[in-house]
């Protein structure tokens, strides 16, 4: 017997059936090659050769004269199948070492492990030489009862109801909260701006404009120290900090349990204390029962949180969408298949129903008018239209007669076909394309995983230089009180210079948190 060898040769420039038919139909005419299989969506060829006639490289070399770019692929070992299994009634470590010394006695199994804890059997093999009902029956004979690890068909783990349930949720508390503060603050905007044409126009004595200030109704004051203005920007900030904070909150104390800044953490920051540092400045206020209000900083945690759970609401939607077009595409795949036994002649023997998982290359598969094709194969028998528009978009049916291939989740519609399997599992072409897609977005975009990267430095930075700012202004206060009156406006005379300094290095401080919070890599 001559000795048959397998390579794996990465195929590019395919672009439909008819490119895989020319690469099998011109390299079977070859010397030394014995069977050869091309899967389309994966770009890659199978080639069973005899090395002693024909290499590798001279194998990828025919390809290219067809005109498609072959490199030869290094690691051969992506051919063999993966069986997992279950197996009951294994009561200690000597069944499992039957077991295990059993499968390996077997032609066609190249590795095999059994966990006695968890019941389960981890199997490699050779498609070429076994498949996964030959292995099941192995196990079988021993006495125990294996079964196929279930997949999770529904594709659940790629549902983003419940967070876009939770951000929309999220996103609508804080804007209800958020509308009003925001009408406060213009309408704040628009009698200081009248003030200050007063204070223009008419050279009023400081007596009246204290009189006119405090004529407005928002600066009116409830309790000494406490403005109208403050009270309903309280109150309206409270439910947001809880509700529309919540996740951040979670997510923020879980990023710092690892050691971590994110996002999350920065919000969470900026947000609590603007929210801390104006409710203790209220407090103080009205301890000292001040006649100016002081300046909180109660609008930023709701304008920050609507702005930034919009954006994750958004996100979570785009998601969903992709997601839905994979569940779909996964809920093509067909369940079980028909296997069949041919006699002489094409006589059906026997069939059977089992689990699409379980078959293997070579069976022949009969598939009835109205049933969806459980692998890729080539039609041995029987004429048929097949509905193939799920996969290649092609609308009307595509006529199938002996010798044409078909595609794993097309429907057939009137004939009815026996196939041989070419490709199974995880090689079919739909399986294939669910895995691309899989692929395309587990995987981050440069730009967003060079936005993380920052991030990452960005949150430390952040809090570094507002730290810095209070320091500075806390020296430059003790050092030179004039700066500080200048730009502190409306402080109360009555309180201490050190007071002041403090005070005023904490909103520098604050401000500068705030306003870097929602930077702009993190929304964008």
């Amino acid at each position: 017997t001559k000795t048959i060898s397998k390579c794996y040769v990465q195929v590019t420039g395919m672009t439909c059936a008819s490119c895989v038919a020319n690469i099998e139909r011109n390299l079977r005419r070859e010397d030394g090659i014995h069977s050869i299989l091309v899967a389309l969506m994966a770009g890659k060829a199978e080639v069973r050769y005899n090395p002693a006639v024909i290499h590798p490289s001279a194998i990828a070399e025919l390809i290219r004269e067809l005109g498609f770019g072959a490199t030869v692929m290094e690691n051969c070992g992506e051919g063999d199948g993966i069986l997992e299994l279950v197996v009951r009634g294994m009561t200690c470590a000597s069944c499992v070492h039957k077991i295990e010394s059993t499968l390996m006695k077997t032609n066609g199994v190249l590795y095999c492990s059994v966990a006695l804890a968890t019941n389960k059997a981890h199997i490699k093999y050779d498609p070429e030489i076994i498949g996964p009902r030959d292995v099941i029956q192995v196990i079988k004979d021993l006495g125990f009862t294996p079964s196929l690890v279930k997949k999770d068909r529904s594709a659940s783990h790629l549902d983003h109801k419940q967070e876009i349930r939770q951000w929309k949720r999220s996103f609508v508390v804080s804007l209800v909260f958020c509308i009003p503060v925001m009408g406060l603050m213009i309408y704040m905007m628009v009698m200081d701006s009248q003030l200050a044409d007063a204070r223009a126009h008419h050279n009023m004595s400081n007596e009246e404009m204290e009189a006119l200030h405090s004529s407005m109704v928002l600066e009116y004051q409830l309790l000494p120290g406490l403005s109208v203005m403050n009270f309903l920007s309280f109150l309206l900030c409270v439910p947001v900090q809880m509700f529309g904070g919540w996740h951040f909150y979670i997510q923020a104390y879980k990023a710092l349990k690892h050691k971590t800044a994110n996002m999350d953490v920065l919000i969470v920051l900026a947000t609590s204390i603007a929210f801390v540092y104006s409710f203790v400045i209220l407090l103080v206020a009205m301890a000292e029962k001040a006649k100016v209000n002081p300046v909180t900083f109660f609008d930023t945690p709701p304008m920050l949180f609507v702005f930034i759970s919009l954006g994750r609401w958004l996100e979570h939607v785009a998601k969903g969408k992709t997601s839905e077009a994979l569940a779909r595409l996964i809920s093509l795949q067909a369940t079980e298949a028909t296997i069949v036994t041919l006699g002489p002649d094409n006589v059906l023997l026997s069939e059977e129903q089992v689990d699409v998982e379980l078959v293997q290359r070579g069976d022949i598969v009969k598939v009835i008018p109205g049933g969806k094709f459980p692998v890729d194969g080539h039609v041995i028998e029987g004429h048929s239209m097949v509905d193939e528009s799920l996969i290649t978009g092609e609308a009307m049916p595509v006529t199938k007669k002996p010798g044409n291939t078909v595609i794993a989740g097309s429907i057939n519609q009137n004939g009815s076909l026996l196939i041989s399997a070419t490709h199974v599992g995880a090689d079919t072409t739909l399986s294939q394309i669910v895995k691309l897609v899989e692929e395309a977005q587990t995987s981050k975009a440069p730009i967003q995983q060079f936005a993380d990267k920052l991030s990452g430095y960005f949150v430390p930075s952040i809090v570094a230089v507002s730290v810095v700012t209070l320091f500075a202004w806390i020296i430059i206060g003790f050092v030179d009180f004039e700066i500080v009156e200048k730009y502190f406006l409306g402080y109360n005379k009555s309180i201490s210079a050190a007071e002041v300094i403090i005070r005023f290095a904490f909103q520098a401080s604050i401000t500068v948190l705030c306003i870097a919070c929602p930077c702009s890599l993190g929304l964008a």
